[in-house]
């Protein structure tokens, strides 16, 4: 099997790997990320949450493997999680359905829900608009080194760089939601070139905030 990515069902969920290197999903180890204190510092939280809005509806429009997703259900939000690639939606929604059968993270799985399929068409019929759109599209740059080319070859069966920026920004508009939340590299460059009302930055990577 060395060389060619496959699922396989493991004891501790559904697994794509090549023989070498593997990628499953695991809310399990966010668990210190959510701990009290922890949750409110995430700049993600603190980036969607909304004044008034007790238990915002994000629409997570690049779901991946659901890990930014999990933070924001564990700080009381709902999350629309759509994917369209079919093998990462299988290893999200195994994720999901293991989250809810772990008793410590079970009451957040509950609020996560995996949609298979495209956002850009998806995203302008939504009905009720969601409070927020969430957008964190694959980053090109984030394969320079050699290390991570390697593992890009796996990863890359799951997602792919955005190749059209301006119609995922304008998917999300089209939502009509109260804020779009853009994650990008901390000295990356704006999503399509749209300079965001404000922005919240770690050492790491940057949330972007449109307010439409």
């Amino acid at each position: 099997m060395d060389g060619i990515a496959q699922l396989v069902a493991t004891p501790e969920g559904l697994t794509l790997t090549d023989g070498k290197n593997a990628v499953r999903g695991d809310f399990t180890r966010l668990l210190p990320r959510i701990r009290r204190g922890n949750l409110s510092r995430e700049l993600l939280v603190r980036a969607v949450k909304i004044k008034g809005v007790e238990s915002p509806l994000v629409a997570d429009a690049t779901a991946g493997l659901g890990e930014d997703a999990f933070l924001l259900a564990a700080a009381g939000c709902r999350v629309l999680l759509y994917e369209y690639d079919p093998v990462i939606f299988d290893l999200l929604s195994d994720a999901v359905e293991r989250a809810k059968r772990v008793p410590e993270t079970a009451e957040i799985a509950a609020r996560l829900t995996p949609i298979p399929r495209d956002s850009v068409p998806a995203l302008p019929g939504l009905d009720p608009a969601p409070d927020v759109v969430f957008l964190d599209p694959m980053f090109p740059e984030r394969t320079k080194s050699a290390l991570v080319k390697k593992k890009f070859q796996l990863l890359h069966l799951l997602e792919r760089p955005c190749d059209n920026e301006r119609a995922l920004l304008d998917a999300a508009l089209a939502a009509r939601p109260k804020r779009i939340v853009i994650k990008r590299p901390a000295k990356g460059p704006y999503l399509a070139g749209v300079k965001p009302s404000y922005s919240l930055t770690g050492s790491a990577v940057r949330f972007d905030c449109i307010v439409p």
